[in-house]
């Protein structure tokens, strides 16, 4: 039997995004979570389909295993949530940290969202505080709140592991930008000091990898390596160093691709807006707003 303080990870990266969604379990026929699920969304025509999630779904059932949680770090803003689907399939409860609620009031304005939408982050089945524990059958999991990349960005810290969402990259990558509503470059290295003060052997799980020409992408970087090498945040970088560096960086980025339907997805736990007279759900585009 797998010790409790190791969990298994299975990492799955849809290319197209260039996301990793993790499943961590106890052991075989027993209990997991799945973390940052994708649904895939064709920006050109608006369709959505269930690949990777069913990626995903099909290591659940050869591995017998109960989804006890669908945990997203944050309302991602490079690819649609597809928690509800997994939800569906698995009876699972969607979580993501308690700060969302500040999150959705920013976009609720900047989309003119629907009156009755609410900004208290009811649209989760859960929401996680700063330092709460719980279970993944015999694994103990801790949520972390580690801001900066947005306001509310959550790390699930489970034994030797710690699924740390868009905190950091790989160490040849580095960090996440800061430019978003509500980020702080600040915070965020401070978020990052606290994740690298952790056990050297502790395994980071990465929510991206933007691997550099010739790097296949990787799911995972100890402690360790990216104390030592992180291009960002490596041991002997101070805060203002850091946050001179990424916010010249910020300065130069474009928004990412799917930006616009994403968060408007994901700040309502996965869900479509409210289908419309005709039946339809329609994404909105605020010109000018970004």
């Amino acid at each position: 039997m797998t010790p409790a303080h190791t969990p298994q990870v299975h990492s799955h990266f849809d290319a197209v995004t260039c996301t990793w969604t993790h499943v961590v379990y106890d052991e075989d026929g027993g209990h997991a979570a799945i973390v940052d699920p994708v649904r895939d969304y064709d920006p050109k025509s608006g369709r959505t389909r269930h690949t990777q999630s069913d990626a995903v779904l099909a290591f659940v059932r050869a591995h017998h295993l109960t989804v006890d949680w669908i945990l997203e770090t944050h309302a991602h803003a490079d690819h649609l949530s597809d928690a509800p689907y997994l939800k569906e399939a698995t009876g699972a409860r969607i979580a993501i940290g308690r700060h969302i609620d500040r999150v959705q009031h920013v976009f609720k304005g900047l989309f003119h969202l629907e009156p009755g939408f609410a900004t208290d982050g009811s649209q989760f089945d859960h929401l996680f505080a700063d330092g709460d524990t719980f279970q993944i059958g015999r694994l103990t999991a801790q949520a972390w709140h580690v801001p900066g990349h947005t306001p509310a960005d959550m790390a699930f810290v489970i034994g030797d592991a710690a699924f740390v969402g868009d905190t950091l990259f790989m160490p040849d990558v580095g960090t996440a930008r800061c430019d978003f509503p509500g980020g702080d470059a600040h915070e965020l290295y401070r978020s990052v000091r606290r994740l690298l003060a952790m056990p050297e052997e502790t395994r980071l799980f990465l929510c991206h990898d933007y691997p550099p020409e010739g790097r296949e992408p990787a799911a995972v970087a100890t402690v360790a390596a990216q104390k030592a090498a992180n291009i960002h945040v490596h041991d002997g970088i101070s805060e203002a160093d850091f946050v001179a560096r990424r916010q010249a960086r910020d300065a130069t980025l474009e928004m990412p691709v799917l930006i616009l339907p994403s968060v408007q997805v994901n700040i309502r736990a996965g869900q479509l807006p409210p289908a419309e007279a005709n039946g339809r759900h329609y994404l909105k585009i605020p010109v000018d707003a970004l």
